[in-house]
């Protein structure tokens, strides 16, 4: 099934219409999996390089530092155990891979379901080609005709002719992240308040998770 939504220009003027695939922004969302791939999202962006060396790594200590009995001092066997300044480290962090992975058809329901979620904070334009300068004016100007605030996700082929200014008009609005649609991804959707999304990316979306 399908559901024919309006497209806007960036006046927010209807331009025509579109049909939602159901199988893409109709779904039940599942909360189990989005919270999965969100996890999988945060975990692999994570750098895992913290790392400190046992009493085994350090350098020097090979020397006990003194005699085992007589001097009145407890006992020791070397400078680099635990106890002492410049020692190792008992159970510090060590380098590893905080990485997991995920079935692609449950990468994809994933990114349904949160499309799914979102579709009533959705805005659907036909392109930015009536933004002839990069200027943030016309940016936030044209965020105001569309009626959406708060944190904007704009999702749209930056690279294409008739959005050529949208990267530099947006650059310097805050609260307005722009994403290529093959970058699609669980935590930038749910965090954002509006969703902006050009036709041309729509029907990328909907071509790839429609599969």
């Amino acid at each position: 099934m399908t559901k024919e939504v309006s497209i806007l220009n960036t006046n927010g003027k209807q331009v025509g219409r579109i049909a939602l695939d159901d199988k893409v922004f109709g779904v039940e969302p599942n909360l189990h999996v989005m919270h999965m791939a969100l996890r999988r999202q945060l975990n692999n962006a994570r750098s895992g390089n913290a790392c400190t060396k046992t009493r085994a790594e350090v350098s020097g200590g090979g020397r006990k530092p003194w005699k085992q009995k007589g001097t009145g001092r407890a006992r020791a066997g070397s400078l680099r155990s635990p106890l002492f300044a410049g020692g190792g480290v008992i159970f510090g962090p060590k380098t590893r891979d905080y990485s997991f992975s995920m079935p692609q058809k449950a990468r994809k329901l994933a990114l349904k379901s949160a499309l799914s979620a979102r579709v009533e904070n959705t805005v659907l334009i036909k392109d930015f080609s009536e933004i002839k300068e990069p200027k943030t004016k016309l940016m936030a100007e044209a965020l105001t005709a569309l009626k959406v605030e708060g944190k904007v996700l704009i999702i749209a082929d930056i690279n294409a002719a008739e959005n050529s200014n949208l990267e530099l008009a947006a650059r310097n609005l805050p609260k307005v992240r722009i994403i290529l649609p093959s970058n699609l991804n669980v935590k930038d959707l749910i965090e954002a308040d509006y969703l902006v999304i050009t036709e041309a990316a729509i029907l990328e979306i909907t071509e790839r998770l429609s599969k």
